[in-house]
């Protein structure tokens, strides 16, 4: 069990954990029940950090916790959103010409300006919560966004198929399911007892990301790709922190 959830943190975190868990296929597909939690424990550094910033200029602190997440997580999520927006358009709606963009190490235009859009409503977000800080839309949203989105995570690998032979997720559909499931049970559980009504908002939010996304690329791809998946967790925080910010 414990192999799952250090394999999940050095997957999804630059957090540094034995090498050894990479090496293990029992560990790879246990992994996938711990992603909320790593969520949740990456939410729980940057709510810390946002107290510690509390006093400073709201677009200071914003900032610094969004590199903080951004250094966190090496801009994984980020990578795979540049690589479907590039392959989405450039695809033009054929589903080989889409997988093939998506293997090009090479960034486009479409993937820098998504990159930018998706910092920059995180940053505005994360500006207009520093300003309520105290407030039921404040430190929650920092735990809540990062959970959800690994959450949504966990529920693509469990109901959507994996479209490639050799990708990095191609162990992590035959993760137990009860497990996931019942972690993905928790994490929505937590947001509601949590935040209450911007919890049960950020849920719906999460989930509403979640069906469009999944819809698209099975219409697209016939299932998904860890670049779509990197995509998804990137829209979900998005949401989940402007819909917090405006809620």
């Amino acid at each position: 069990m414990i192999g799952g959830l250090l394999a999940a943190i050095g997957f999804l975190t630059r957090v540094p954990v034995p090498p050894r868990v990479f090496d293990d296929p029992r560990a790879q597909v246990q992994s996938l029940a711990w992603y909320p939690l790593v969520g949740l424990l990456l939410g729980g550094v940057l709510a810390v950090l946002a107290w510690m910033l509390h006093g400073a200029p709201p677009l200071l602190a914003a900032a610094l916790v969004l590199v903080a997440w951004v250094a966190l997580t090496g801009a994984l999520h980020l990578d795979g959103l540049a690589d479907s927006a590039d392959a989405w358009v450039g695809g033009l709606g054929d589903r080989d010409r889409t997988l093939q963009i998506m293997k090009d190490p090479r960034c486009g235009p479409l993937g820098v300006v998504a990159i930018v859009l998706v910092l920059l409503l995180k940053f505005a977000a994360l500006a207009s919560l520093s300003a309520h800080d105290g407030s039921a839309h404040g430190w929650p949203a920092l735990l809540l966004a990062p959970m959800l989105a690994r959450g949504a995570l966990t529920a693509a690998f469990l109901s959507t198929p994996y479209v490639r032979a050799d990708g990095l997720g191609r162990a992590l559909p035959g993760a137990p399911r009860h497990a996931c499931i019942g972690a993905l049970a928790l994490a929505i559980a937590a947001s509601l007892a949590w935040a209450r009504g911007p919890g049960a908002l950020a849920v719906l939010v999460a989930v509403a990301v979640f069906a469009l996304w999944r819809r698209a690329c099975r219409q697209r791809l016939g299932g998904m790709t860890g670049d779509t998946c990197g995509a998804l967790a990137e829209l979900v925080e998005t949401a989940v922190l402007v819909a917090c910010a405006v809620g």
